[in-house]
């Protein structure tokens, strides 16, 4: 059962908050990141969507914020739009970068997905008509 609707501040604006049980937000994350990892990054984006709006913790926003601008960046990226995966890119990097000192990443190794997010960006700098720069892998931690 979701709570009533609200707002929350990230980033300085009011964001959508539509508060969403933990096991919710743990069904959708794990949907989003099977989504991204089988390509199909629009769904990746839509499954991410209610883990995101579904917290008002600000660690756990950026980290599911951060996905869902991955995954858009490979949705412009698909289409054959370099610059829309660029300004994607940058945004899941800010989100994942503030995400990556939270206790709990969900198991997401966030640090090394921001070194192969810098590695993207970098090649989208150097080579910025490249048609396709491929989705960086989802490491995850060992326990």
């Amino acid at each position: 059962m979701t709570g009533k609707p609200g707002t929350v501040v990230q980033g300085g604006r009011a964001k959508a908050y539509r508060p969403l049980p933990e096991e919710d937000r743990e069904a959708a994350f794990r949907a989003g990141v099977a989504a991204y990892d089988a390509g199909d990054f629009f769904a990746a984006h839509e499954f991410l969507e209610p883990a995101w709006m579904g917290t008002d913790d600000p660690a756990e926003r950026d980290l599911h914020q951060g996905l869902i601008k991955l995954a858009a960046a490979y949705v412009h990226a698909v289409r054959g739009n370099p610059l829309g995966t660029a300004k994607n890119l940058r945004g899941a990097r800010e989100r994942l970068a503030a995400a990556a000192t939270a206790a709990d990443t969900r198991g997401l190794d966030v640090d090394a997905l921001v070194r192969d997010v810098d590695a993207r960006l970098e090649r989208l700098r150097r080579e910025p008509d490249v048609a396709r720069v491929d989705p960086p892998p989802l490491h995850w931690r060992t326990p």
